[in-house]
Protein backbone atom coordinates (compact mmCIF):
# COMPACT_ATOMS: atom_id res chain seq x y z
CA UNK A 1 0.00 0.00 0.00
CA UNK A 2 2.94 2.33 0.47
CA UNK A 3 3.52 2.45 -3.26
CA UNK A 4 -0.06 1.99 -4.42
CA UNK A 5 -1.85 4.38 -2.07
CA UNK A 6 0.35 6.44 0.20
CA UNK A 7 2.47 7.78 -2.65
CA UNK A 8 -0.66 8.64 -4.65
CA UNK A 9 -1.64 12.36 -4.93
CA UNK A 10 -5.30 11.31 -5.18
CA UNK A 11 -5.16 9.42 -1.90
CA UNK A 12 -3.13 12.16 -0.25
CA UNK A 13 -5.72 14.82 -1.10
CA UNK A 14 -8.66 12.83 0.28
CA UNK A 15 -6.76 11.82 3.42
CA UNK A 16 -5.51 15.32 4.18
CA UNK A 17 -8.81 17.05 3.38
CA UNK A 18 -11.09 14.76 5.40
CA UNK A 19 -9.02 12.80 7.91
CA UNK A 20 -6.11 13.18 10.31
CA UNK A 21 -3.74 10.48 9.06
CA UNK A 22 -1.51 8.93 11.73
CA UNK A 23 1.17 6.40 10.88
CA UNK A 24 2.17 4.04 13.68
CA UNK A 25 5.46 2.16 13.67
CA UNK A 26 4.16 -1.17 14.96
CA UNK A 27 7.68 -2.20 15.90
CA UNK A 28 8.00 0.77 18.21
CA UNK A 29 4.40 0.60 19.45
CA UNK A 30 3.20 -3.02 19.21
CA UNK A 31 0.82 -2.26 22.10
CA UNK A 32 -1.21 0.10 19.91
CA UNK A 33 -1.02 -2.28 16.98
CA UNK A 34 -2.32 -5.18 19.09
CA UNK A 35 -5.43 -3.26 20.21
CA UNK A 36 -6.59 -2.41 16.71
CA UNK A 37 -5.51 -5.76 15.31
CA UNK A 38 -7.84 -7.37 17.87
CA UNK A 39 -10.61 -5.14 16.55
CA UNK A 40 -10.00 -6.01 12.90
CA UNK A 41 -9.77 -9.73 13.68
CA UNK A 42 -12.98 -9.60 15.71
CA UNK A 43 -14.94 -7.73 13.03
CA UNK A 44 -13.55 -9.30 9.84
CA UNK A 45 -12.44 -12.75 10.96
CA UNK A 46 -8.84 -12.22 9.90
CA UNK A 47 -5.93 -9.86 10.41
CA UNK A 48 -2.51 -8.95 9.11
CA UNK A 49 -0.51 -6.06 7.82
CA UNK A 50 -0.76 -3.41 6.53
CA UNK A 51 -3.34 -2.57 9.17
CA UNK A 52 -5.70 0.30 8.41
CA UNK A 53 -8.20 1.50 11.03
CA UNK A 54 -10.48 4.54 11.14
CA UNK A 55 -11.00 5.79 14.70
CA UNK A 56 -12.92 8.53 16.47
CA UNK A 57 -11.20 11.39 18.33
CA UNK A 58 -11.67 9.21 21.45
CA UNK A 59 -9.52 6.49 19.78
CA UNK A 60 -12.51 4.17 19.38
CA UNK A 61 -12.55 2.14 16.12
CA UNK A 62 -15.21 2.76 13.47
CA UNK A 63 -13.97 0.65 10.56
CA UNK A 64 -10.83 -1.29 9.69
CA UNK A 65 -9.16 -3.79 7.43
CA UNK A 66 -5.79 -4.82 6.09
CA UNK A 67 -4.84 -4.45 2.43
CA UNK A 68 -6.96 -2.35 0.08
CA UNK A 69 -5.87 -1.90 -3.57
CA UNK A 70 -4.73 1.61 -4.36
CA UNK A 71 -4.97 3.71 -7.52
CA UNK A 72 -1.33 2.88 -8.35
CA UNK A 73 -2.07 -0.85 -8.39
CA UNK A 74 -1.50 -2.05 -11.96
CA UNK A 75 -4.81 -3.98 -12.03
CA UNK A 76 -6.75 -1.08 -10.53
CA UNK A 77 -5.25 1.31 -13.05
CA UNK A 78 -6.57 -0.89 -15.88
CA UNK A 79 -10.04 -0.87 -14.31
CA UNK A 80 -9.80 -4.50 -13.23
CA UNK A 81 -11.01 -5.64 -9.82
CA UNK A 82 -8.32 -7.01 -7.54
CA UNK A 83 -9.73 -10.20 -6.05
CA UNK A 84 -13.13 -8.45 -5.75
CA UNK A 85 -11.67 -6.03 -3.19
CA UNK A 86 -12.96 -2.50 -2.77
CA UNK A 87 -10.25 0.03 -3.55
CA UNK A 88 -8.73 2.26 -0.89
CA UNK A 89 -10.05 5.46 -2.49
CA UNK A 90 -13.58 4.06 -2.44
CA UNK A 91 -13.14 3.08 1.21
CA UNK A 92 -12.05 6.63 2.06
CA UNK A 93 -15.01 8.14 0.25
CA UNK A 94 -17.51 5.82 1.95
CA UNK A 95 -16.09 6.41 5.43
CA UNK A 96 -16.09 10.17 4.81
CA UNK A 97 -19.71 10.10 3.66
CA UNK A 98 -20.97 7.90 6.50
CA UNK A 99 -19.15 10.01 9.11
CA UNK A 100 -20.45 13.30 7.76
CA UNK A 101 -24.03 12.05 7.47
CA UNK A 102 -24.24 9.72 10.50
CA UNK A 103 -21.53 10.79 12.92
CA UNK A 104 -23.65 10.07 15.98
CA UNK A 105 -24.40 6.57 14.84
CA UNK A 106 -20.72 5.98 14.07
CA UNK A 107 -19.71 7.14 17.55
CA UNK A 108 -22.35 4.98 19.24
CA UNK A 109 -21.26 1.95 17.25
CA UNK A 110 -17.60 2.62 18.07
CA UNK A 111 -18.41 2.90 21.78
CA UNK A 112 -20.29 -0.39 21.76
CA UNK A 113 -17.46 -2.15 19.93
CA UNK A 114 -14.97 -0.69 22.40
CA UNK A 115 -17.10 -1.89 25.31
CA UNK A 116 -17.05 -5.41 23.89
CA UNK A 117 -13.30 -5.26 23.27
CA UNK A 118 -12.71 -4.05 26.83
CA UNK A 119 -14.92 -6.79 28.24
CA UNK A 120 -13.04 -9.40 26.23
CA UNK A 121 -9.70 -8.00 27.38
CA UNK A 122 -10.82 -8.03 31.03
CA UNK A 123 -12.39 -11.48 30.95
CA UNK A 124 -10.03 -13.18 28.52
CA UNK A 125 -7.63 -14.54 31.12
CA UNK A 126 -9.35 -15.99 34.17
CA UNK A 127 -7.32 -19.10 34.85
CA UNK A 128 -7.61 -18.39 38.56
CA UNK A 129 -8.17 -15.53 40.93
CA UNK A 130 -5.43 -14.31 43.20
CA UNK A 131 -5.26 -16.47 46.29
CA UNK A 132 -6.43 -19.64 44.57
CA UNK A 133 -4.10 -22.49 43.73
CA UNK A 134 -1.32 -21.13 41.54
CA UNK A 135 1.61 -23.51 41.89
CA UNK A 136 1.43 -24.47 38.22
CA UNK A 137 0.75 -28.12 39.08
CA UNK A 138 -2.91 -28.29 38.05
CA UNK A 139 -2.04 -28.20 34.35
CA UNK A 140 -1.99 -31.76 33.08
CA UNK A 141 1.07 -33.14 31.31
CA UNK A 142 -1.33 -34.63 28.74
CA UNK A 143 -1.61 -31.09 27.32
CA UNK A 144 1.86 -31.62 25.84
CA UNK A 145 0.49 -34.59 23.94
CA UNK A 146 -2.45 -32.50 22.72
CA UNK A 147 -0.07 -29.83 21.47
CA UNK A 148 2.02 -32.43 19.66
CA UNK A 149 -1.12 -33.94 18.09
CA UNK A 150 -2.11 -30.51 16.78
CA UNK A 151 1.22 -30.04 15.02
CA UNK A 152 1.21 -33.60 13.72
CA UNK A 153 -2.18 -33.01 12.12
CA UNK A 154 -0.97 -29.88 10.31
CA UNK A 155 2.44 -31.19 9.34
CA UNK A 156 3.54 -30.91 5.70
CA UNK A 157 5.25 -34.27 5.21
CA UNK A 158 6.80 -33.25 1.91
CA UNK A 159 8.17 -29.78 2.62
CA UNK A 160 8.10 -29.56 6.39
CA UNK A 161 6.32 -26.81 8.27
CA UNK A 162 2.75 -26.67 9.46
CA UNK A 163 0.76 -24.75 6.87
CA UNK A 164 0.40 -24.25 3.16
CA UNK A 165 1.42 -20.99 1.53
CA UNK A 166 2.50 -18.55 2.85
CA UNK A 167 4.72 -20.51 5.21
CA UNK A 168 6.38 -19.05 8.29
CA UNK A 169 9.27 -20.64 10.21
CA UNK A 170 7.53 -20.40 13.65
CA UNK A 171 10.66 -21.11 15.73
CA UNK A 172 8.72 -21.39 19.00
CA UNK A 173 6.82 -24.40 17.63
CA UNK A 174 9.95 -26.04 16.25
CA UNK A 175 11.68 -25.58 19.59
CA UNK A 176 8.76 -27.27 21.37
CA UNK A 177 8.89 -30.28 19.05
CA UNK A 178 12.67 -30.61 19.31
CA UNK A 179 12.67 -30.50 23.08
CA UNK A 180 9.65 -32.70 23.71
CA UNK A 181 11.79 -35.82 23.97
CA UNK A 182 14.38 -34.05 26.11
CA UNK A 183 12.05 -33.56 29.06
CA UNK A 184 11.51 -35.88 31.99
CA UNK A 185 10.80 -39.59 31.74
CA UNK A 186 7.24 -38.86 32.88
CA UNK A 187 6.68 -36.66 29.84
CA UNK A 188 8.15 -39.24 27.47
CA UNK A 189 5.97 -41.93 29.05
CA UNK A 190 2.75 -39.95 28.66
CA UNK A 191 3.47 -38.57 25.18
CA UNK A 192 5.16 -41.79 24.08
CA UNK A 193 8.75 -42.41 23.06
CA UNK A 194 7.72 -42.94 19.44
CA UNK A 195 5.76 -39.69 19.28
CA UNK A 196 8.64 -37.80 20.90
CA UNK A 197 10.90 -39.12 18.14
CA UNK A 198 8.32 -38.15 15.51
CA UNK A 199 8.15 -34.66 16.99
CA UNK A 200 11.91 -34.30 16.70
CA UNK A 201 11.85 -35.68 13.14
CA UNK A 202 9.16 -33.18 12.09
CA UNK A 203 11.25 -30.32 13.43
CA UNK A 204 14.47 -31.60 11.84
CA UNK A 205 12.82 -32.16 8.44
CA UNK A 206 11.43 -28.62 8.56
CA UNK A 207 14.76 -27.11 9.59
CA UNK A 208 16.64 -28.95 6.84
CA UNK A 209 14.21 -27.84 4.14
CA UNK A 210 14.35 -24.26 5.35
CA UNK A 211 18.15 -24.32 5.40
CA UNK A 212 18.20 -25.62 1.83
CA UNK A 213 15.38 -23.41 0.55
CA UNK A 214 15.12 -19.98 -0.98
CA UNK A 215 14.01 -18.58 2.37
CA UNK A 216 17.68 -18.76 3.37
CA UNK A 217 20.18 -16.39 1.79
CA UNK A 218 22.36 -19.12 0.30
CA UNK A 219 25.42 -17.00 -0.49
CA UNK A 220 25.08 -14.38 2.19
CA UNK A 221 23.67 -14.94 5.65
CA UNK A 222 20.36 -15.12 7.46
CA UNK A 223 16.77 -16.02 6.67
CA UNK A 224 13.89 -14.14 5.08
CA UNK A 225 10.74 -13.56 7.10
CA UNK A 226 8.58 -16.15 5.36
CA UNK A 227 8.12 -18.12 2.15
CA UNK A 228 5.43 -17.20 -0.35
CA UNK A 229 5.37 -20.83 -1.50
CA UNK A 230 4.87 -23.96 0.59
CA UNK A 231 8.23 -25.46 -0.44
CA UNK A 232 10.27 -22.62 1.18
CA UNK A 233 11.40 -21.69 -2.32
CA UNK A 234 10.15 -18.14 -2.91
CA UNK A 235 10.77 -15.84 0.05
CA UNK A 236 9.40 -12.50 1.02
CA UNK A 237 12.93 -11.15 1.17
CA UNK A 238 12.65 -8.99 4.29
CA UNK A 239 15.03 -10.11 7.06
CA UNK A 240 13.97 -9.51 10.67
CA UNK A 241 16.19 -9.53 13.75
CA UNK A 242 13.65 -11.43 15.84
CA UNK A 243 13.56 -14.22 13.25
CA UNK A 244 17.35 -14.56 13.10
CA UNK A 245 17.63 -14.67 16.89
CA UNK A 246 14.97 -17.33 17.36
CA UNK A 247 16.20 -19.40 14.42
CA UNK A 248 19.74 -19.31 15.77
CA UNK A 249 18.36 -20.62 19.04
CA UNK A 250 16.40 -23.48 17.44
CA UNK A 251 19.16 -24.50 15.00
CA UNK A 252 21.55 -24.57 17.95
CA UNK A 253 19.14 -26.86 19.82
CA UNK A 254 18.89 -29.05 16.71
CA UNK A 255 22.68 -29.38 16.58
CA UNK A 256 23.05 -30.06 20.30
CA UNK A 257 20.38 -32.76 20.18
CA UNK A 258 21.42 -34.48 16.93
CA UNK A 259 25.02 -33.36 16.28
CA UNK A 260 23.98 -32.88 12.66
CA UNK A 261 26.74 -30.88 10.86
CA UNK A 262 24.17 -29.20 8.59
CA UNK A 263 22.53 -27.70 11.67
CA UNK A 264 25.93 -26.47 12.90
CA UNK A 265 26.61 -24.88 9.52
CA UNK A 266 23.35 -22.97 9.78
CA UNK A 267 24.28 -21.85 13.32
CA UNK A 268 27.50 -20.39 11.89
CA UNK A 269 25.54 -18.72 9.11
CA UNK A 270 23.00 -16.97 11.35
CA UNK A 271 25.52 -16.00 14.04
CA UNK A 272 27.72 -14.44 11.33
CA UNK A 273 24.74 -12.46 10.05
CA UNK A 274 24.05 -11.11 13.53
CA UNK A 275 27.65 -10.19 14.39
CA UNK A 276 28.64 -8.47 11.14
CA UNK A 277 27.33 -5.45 9.20
CA UNK A 278 24.68 -4.49 8.40
CA UNK A 279 22.87 -6.02 11.41
CA UNK A 280 25.57 -5.42 14.01
CA UNK A 281 25.24 -1.82 15.20
CA UNK A 282 28.58 0.02 15.62
CA UNK A 283 27.75 1.39 19.09
CA UNK A 284 26.62 -2.06 20.27
CA UNK A 285 23.41 -3.97 19.83
CA UNK A 286 21.64 -5.07 16.66
CA UNK A 287 19.55 -3.27 14.08
CA UNK A 288 15.98 -4.36 13.37
CA UNK A 289 15.62 -5.43 9.74
CA UNK A 290 16.60 -5.28 6.10
CA UNK A 291 13.94 -4.43 3.53
CA UNK A 292 12.74 -6.80 0.84
CA UNK A 293 13.03 -4.23 -1.96
CA UNK A 294 16.16 -2.68 -3.43
CA UNK A 295 17.50 -1.22 -6.68
CA UNK A 296 18.67 -3.91 -9.12
CA UNK A 297 21.77 -1.86 -9.97
CA UNK A 298 23.36 1.47 -9.14
CA UNK A 299 21.83 2.98 -12.27
CA UNK A 300 18.24 1.88 -11.59
CA UNK A 301 15.65 4.29 -10.21
CA UNK A 302 12.88 1.83 -9.32
CA UNK A 303 13.16 -0.72 -6.54
CA UNK A 304 12.25 -4.34 -7.06
CA UNK A 305 11.51 -7.04 -4.52
CA UNK A 306 14.41 -9.42 -4.02
CA UNK A 307 16.65 -7.57 -6.48
CA UNK A 308 19.63 -7.87 -4.13
CA UNK A 309 19.33 -11.65 -3.93
CA UNK A 310 18.27 -13.02 -7.35
CA UNK A 311 20.50 -14.08 -10.25
CA UNK A 312 20.30 -14.83 -13.94
CA UNK A 313 22.24 -17.78 -15.27
CA UNK A 314 24.27 -15.39 -17.42
CA UNK A 315 25.29 -13.33 -14.37
CA UNK A 316 26.54 -16.40 -12.54
CA UNK A 317 28.52 -17.58 -15.54
CA UNK A 318 29.99 -14.12 -16.06
CA UNK A 319 31.16 -13.86 -12.45
CA UNK A 320 32.39 -17.44 -12.07
CA UNK A 321 33.21 -18.56 -15.57
CA UNK A 322 31.51 -21.32 -17.54
CA UNK A 323 32.90 -24.28 -15.58
CA UNK A 324 32.35 -23.08 -12.01
CA UNK A 325 29.18 -21.27 -13.02
CA UNK A 326 27.71 -24.52 -14.33
CA UNK A 327 28.48 -26.30 -11.04
CA UNK A 328 26.81 -23.63 -8.90
CA UNK A 329 23.87 -23.36 -11.29
CA UNK A 330 23.22 -27.08 -11.07
CA UNK A 331 23.64 -27.12 -7.30
CA UNK A 332 21.26 -24.19 -6.72
CA UNK A 333 18.65 -25.03 -9.37
CA UNK A 334 19.46 -22.12 -11.69
CA UNK A 335 18.11 -22.10 -15.25
CA UNK A 336 18.23 -19.72 -18.22
CA UNK A 337 14.47 -19.11 -17.94
CA UNK A 338 14.56 -18.52 -14.19
CA UNK A 339 13.14 -20.73 -11.46
CA UNK A 340 10.15 -18.68 -10.29
CA UNK A 341 6.81 -19.92 -11.62
CA UNK A 342 4.83 -17.29 -13.53
CA UNK A 343 1.80 -17.63 -11.25
CA UNK A 344 4.05 -16.63 -8.35
CA UNK A 345 5.26 -13.52 -10.19
CA UNK A 346 2.21 -11.31 -10.79
CA UNK A 347 4.32 -8.16 -11.25
CA UNK A 348 6.89 -9.77 -13.58
CA UNK A 349 9.73 -9.00 -11.20
CA UNK A 350 11.41 -12.40 -11.55
CA UNK A 351 11.48 -12.97 -15.32
CA UNK A 352 14.64 -15.01 -16.06
CA UNK A 353 15.67 -14.55 -12.42
CA UNK A 354 16.68 -17.34 -10.06
CA UNK A 355 16.38 -17.67 -6.31
CA UNK A 356 19.23 -19.81 -5.06
CA UNK A 357 18.07 -22.96 -3.29
CA UNK A 358 19.82 -26.27 -2.85
CA UNK A 359 18.67 -28.63 -5.61
CA UNK A 360 21.07 -31.56 -5.13
CA UNK A 361 23.97 -32.76 -2.99
CA UNK A 362 27.72 -32.43 -3.61
CA UNK A 363 28.04 -36.20 -3.87
CA UNK A 364 25.19 -36.54 -6.38
CA UNK A 365 26.56 -33.65 -8.43
CA UNK A 366 30.04 -35.17 -8.37
CA UNK A 367 28.69 -38.44 -9.80
CA UNK A 368 26.66 -36.57 -12.39
CA UNK A 369 29.65 -34.56 -13.63
CA UNK A 370 32.26 -37.24 -13.14
CA UNK A 371 34.51 -35.24 -10.81
CA UNK A 372 35.47 -35.64 -7.17
CA UNK A 373 33.18 -34.57 -4.36
CA UNK A 374 36.01 -32.55 -2.82
CA UNK A 375 36.30 -30.57 -6.07
CA UNK A 376 32.57 -29.87 -6.02
CA UNK A 377 32.71 -28.75 -2.37
CA UNK A 378 35.70 -26.49 -3.00
CA UNK A 379 34.10 -24.97 -6.09
CA UNK A 380 30.85 -24.28 -4.24
CA UNK A 381 32.70 -22.60 -1.39
CA UNK A 382 34.81 -20.34 -3.60
CA UNK A 383 31.86 -19.65 -5.92
CA UNK A 384 29.64 -18.52 -3.07
CA UNK A 385 32.33 -16.13 -1.89
CA UNK A 386 32.79 -14.65 -5.37
CA UNK A 387 29.05 -14.17 -5.82
CA UNK A 388 28.82 -12.57 -2.39
CA UNK A 389 31.62 -10.13 -3.20
CA UNK A 390 30.06 -9.32 -6.57
CA UNK A 391 26.71 -8.66 -4.90
CA UNK A 392 28.25 -6.38 -2.30
CA UNK A 393 30.30 -4.44 -4.85
CA UNK A 394 27.73 -4.05 -7.62
CA UNK A 395 24.25 -4.01 -6.11
CA UNK A 396 22.78 -1.37 -3.82
CA UNK A 397 21.80 -3.12 -0.58
CA UNK A 398 18.24 -3.10 0.75
CA UNK A 399 17.36 -0.28 3.11
CA UNK A 400 18.26 -0.94 6.72
CA UNK A 401 15.80 -0.41 9.56
CA UNK A 402 18.37 0.96 11.97
CA UNK A 403 16.24 1.00 15.10
CA UNK A 404 17.70 -0.88 18.04
CA UNK A 405 14.70 -2.52 19.73
CA UNK A 406 15.35 -3.79 23.26
CA UNK A 407 13.05 -6.84 23.07
CA UNK A 408 14.59 -8.15 19.88
CA UNK A 409 18.08 -7.44 21.16
CA UNK A 410 17.23 -9.50 24.23
CA UNK A 411 16.44 -12.45 21.98
CA UNK A 412 19.73 -11.94 20.11
CA UNK A 413 21.71 -11.69 23.35
CA UNK A 414 20.22 -14.98 24.52
CA UNK A 415 20.88 -16.83 21.27
CA UNK A 416 24.44 -15.56 20.88
CA UNK A 417 25.30 -16.27 24.51
CA UNK A 418 24.05 -19.85 24.18
CA UNK A 419 25.92 -20.23 20.89
CA UNK A 420 29.12 -18.95 22.51
CA UNK A 421 28.78 -21.52 25.27
CA UNK A 422 28.12 -24.38 22.83
CA UNK A 423 31.05 -23.46 20.56
CA UNK A 424 33.55 -22.73 23.32
CA UNK A 425 35.34 -26.06 22.86
CA UNK A 426 34.54 -26.56 19.16
CA UNK A 427 35.61 -23.15 17.84
CA UNK A 428 36.88 -20.75 20.54
CA UNK A 429 37.35 -17.92 18.04
CA UNK A 430 33.76 -18.08 16.79
CA UNK A 431 32.54 -18.47 20.37
CA UNK A 432 34.42 -15.30 21.33
CA UNK A 433 32.82 -13.38 18.45
CA UNK A 434 29.35 -14.47 19.53
CA UNK A 435 30.01 -13.65 23.17
CA UNK A 436 31.42 -10.24 22.32
CA UNK A 437 28.26 -9.48 20.32
CA UNK A 438 26.00 -10.48 23.18
CA UNK A 439 28.04 -8.67 25.84
CA UNK A 440 28.34 -5.52 23.77
CA UNK A 441 24.58 -5.41 23.19
CA UNK A 442 23.80 -5.89 26.88
CA UNK A 443 26.26 -3.15 27.87
CA UNK A 444 24.87 -0.78 25.23
CA UNK A 445 21.29 -1.23 26.39
CA UNK A 446 22.18 -0.69 30.02
CA UNK A 447 24.22 2.41 29.15
CA UNK A 448 21.92 4.04 26.60
CA UNK A 449 18.40 2.74 27.24
CA UNK A 450 18.13 2.27 30.99
CA UNK A 451 17.56 5.33 33.18
CA UNK A 452 19.18 4.62 36.53
CA UNK A 453 17.39 7.52 38.24
CA UNK A 454 13.84 6.59 37.25
CA UNK A 455 14.54 2.86 36.88
CA UNK A 456 12.95 2.98 33.43
CA UNK A 457 13.95 0.87 30.47
CA UNK A 458 13.27 2.52 27.09
CA UNK A 459 12.25 0.50 24.05
CA UNK A 460 14.04 2.00 21.04
CA UNK A 461 17.33 3.65 20.16
CA UNK A 462 17.88 5.40 16.84
CA UNK A 463 20.44 8.18 16.76
CA UNK A 464 19.62 8.58 20.43
CA UNK A 465 17.15 7.18 22.92
CA UNK A 466 13.50 7.18 21.89
CA UNK A 467 10.63 8.37 24.08
CA UNK A 468 8.71 5.09 24.27
CA UNK A 469 9.08 3.40 27.67
CA UNK A 470 9.83 -0.30 27.53
CA UNK A 471 6.92 -2.71 27.19
CA UNK A 472 6.58 -6.01 29.01
CA UNK A 473 8.36 -7.86 26.21
CA UNK A 474 11.34 -5.51 26.44
CA UNK A 475 11.80 -6.39 30.08
CA UNK A 476 11.11 -10.10 29.74
CA UNK A 477 13.20 -10.71 26.59
CA UNK A 478 16.12 -8.69 27.93
CA UNK A 479 16.01 -10.49 31.30
CA UNK A 480 15.97 -13.77 29.35
CA UNK A 481 19.08 -12.70 27.44
CA UNK A 482 20.87 -11.53 30.57
CA UNK A 483 20.24 -14.83 32.34
CA UNK A 484 21.72 -16.76 29.41
CA UNK A 485 24.63 -14.33 29.27
CA UNK A 486 25.25 -14.89 32.98
CA UNK A 487 25.15 -18.65 32.54
CA UNK A 488 27.79 -18.35 29.82
CA UNK A 489 30.12 -15.90 31.57
CA UNK A 490 29.21 -16.22 35.28
CA UNK A 491 29.70 -12.46 35.44
CA UNK A 492 27.49 -11.26 38.31
CA UNK A 493 26.83 -7.93 36.61
CA UNK A 494 24.43 -9.63 34.18
CA UNK A 495 22.56 -11.52 36.90
CA UNK A 496 22.33 -8.37 39.01
CA UNK A 497 20.88 -6.36 36.11
CA UNK A 498 18.41 -9.17 35.33
CA UNK A 499 17.28 -9.18 38.98
CA UNK A 500 16.90 -5.40 38.97
CA UNK A 501 14.81 -5.45 35.79
CA UNK A 502 12.69 -8.32 37.10
CA UNK A 503 11.73 -6.34 40.20
CA UNK A 504 10.79 -3.35 38.02
CA UNK A 505 8.71 -5.53 35.71
CA UNK A 506 6.82 -7.01 38.64
CA UNK A 507 6.17 -3.56 40.07
CA UNK A 508 4.93 -1.96 36.85
CA UNK A 509 3.40 -4.72 34.75
CA UNK A 510 2.05 -7.41 37.06
CA UNK A 511 -1.70 -7.95 37.28
CA UNK A 512 -2.39 -8.03 41.02
CA UNK A 513 -6.14 -7.45 40.75
CA UNK A 514 -7.13 -10.13 38.27
CA UNK A 515 -5.63 -13.53 37.73
CA UNK A 516 -1.89 -12.89 37.71
CA UNK A 517 0.46 -12.57 34.79
CA UNK A 518 1.75 -9.38 33.22
CA UNK A 519 0.10 -6.66 31.17
CA UNK A 520 1.67 -5.54 27.90
CA UNK A 521 2.00 -1.94 29.09
CA UNK A 522 3.13 -0.48 32.41
CA UNK A 523 1.00 1.18 35.03
CA UNK A 524 -0.30 3.80 35.23
CA UNK A 525 -2.34 3.15 32.11
CA UNK A 526 -0.95 5.28 29.23
CA UNK A 527 -3.45 7.91 28.02
CA UNK A 528 -2.88 7.06 24.35
CA UNK A 529 -4.13 3.50 24.77
CA UNK A 530 -7.73 2.40 24.46
CA UNK A 531 -7.18 -0.87 26.35
CA UNK A 532 -4.61 -2.58 28.53
CA UNK A 533 -3.99 -6.07 27.17
CA UNK A 534 -2.50 -9.23 28.61
CA UNK A 535 -1.65 -12.17 26.38
CA UNK A 536 0.08 -15.49 26.87
CA UNK A 537 -0.15 -16.98 23.39
CA UNK A 538 2.97 -17.32 21.27
CA UNK A 539 3.06 -15.88 17.76
CA UNK A 540 5.98 -14.81 15.57
CA UNK A 541 7.73 -14.20 18.88
CA UNK A 542 7.22 -15.99 22.18
CA UNK A 543 4.73 -14.26 24.44
CA UNK A 544 6.11 -11.98 27.12
CA UNK A 545 4.21 -13.93 29.79
CA UNK A 546 5.71 -17.20 28.57
CA UNK A 547 9.22 -15.77 28.80
CA UNK A 548 8.48 -14.01 32.10
CA UNK A 549 7.38 -17.26 33.77
CA UNK A 550 10.59 -18.97 32.68
CA UNK A 551 12.68 -16.01 33.82
CA UNK A 552 11.05 -16.06 37.24
CA UNK A 553 11.59 -19.78 37.72
CA UNK A 554 15.22 -19.51 36.68
CA UNK A 555 15.89 -16.49 38.88
CA UNK A 556 14.17 -18.17 41.80
CA UNK A 557 16.66 -21.03 41.53
CA UNK A 558 19.71 -18.83 40.99
CA UNK A 559 18.86 -16.38 43.76
CA UNK A 560 17.03 -18.79 46.07
CA UNK A 561 13.99 -16.51 45.94
CA UNK A 562 10.69 -18.28 46.66
CA UNK A 563 8.81 -15.09 45.85
CA UNK A 564 9.88 -15.30 42.24
CA UNK A 565 8.76 -18.93 42.05
CA UNK A 566 5.34 -18.01 43.46
CA UNK A 567 4.83 -15.26 40.86
CA UNK A 568 5.98 -17.63 38.13
CA UNK A 569 3.28 -20.10 39.16
CA UNK A 570 0.66 -17.35 39.19
CA UNK A 571 1.75 -16.29 35.71
CA UNK A 572 1.36 -19.80 34.36
CA UNK A 573 -2.04 -20.29 35.96
CA UNK A 574 -3.28 -16.91 34.72
CA UNK A 575 -3.66 -18.57 31.33
CA UNK A 576 -4.93 -21.95 32.54
CA UNK A 577 -8.18 -21.81 30.56
CA UNK A 578 -6.41 -20.83 27.34
CA UNK A 579 -3.68 -23.42 27.80
CA UNK A 580 -6.26 -26.17 28.27
CA UNK A 581 -8.21 -25.05 25.21
CA UNK A 582 -5.31 -24.20 22.87
CA UNK A 583 -2.17 -25.88 24.25
CA UNK A 584 -0.31 -25.56 20.93
CA UNK A 585 -0.34 -21.76 21.22
CA UNK A 586 1.70 -21.93 24.42
CA UNK A 587 4.64 -23.85 22.98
Amino acid sequence: MERESFESPQVAKVLNDHFIPIKIDREERPDIDAIYMNYVQATTGSGGWPLNVFITPDLEPVFGGTYFPGPNNSMTAMGTAVADQVGFLEILQKVKTVWSEQEGRCRDSAKEITRQLRKFAEEGVHGHQMGEKHDGESLEIELLEEAYTHFQGRYDRVNGGFSSAPKFPTPVNLSFLLRLGQWSETVRHIVGEEDCEKARDMAMHTLRNMARGGIRDQIGYGFARYSVTKDWGLPHFEKMLYDQSQLLDVYLDAFLITRDPEMLGTVYDISTYLTTPPMAAPPGGFFSAEDADSYPSKNDTEKREGAFYVWTLKEIQTVLGAHDGDILARFYGVSADGNVARHNDPHDEFINQNILKVATTPSALAKQLGISESTITSTLKSGRQKLLEHRRNNRPPPALDDKIVVAWNGLAISALARTASALSTIDPEKASTCLNGATSAASFIKRELFDEETHTLYRVYRSGRGNTPGLCEDYSFLIHGLIDLYQTTFDDIHLSFADQLQKIQIDRFRDTDGGGGFFTTPSPHPPDLLLRLKSGMDAAEPSSNNVSARNLYRLSCMLDDEGYAKIAGETVMAFEAEVEQFPHTFA
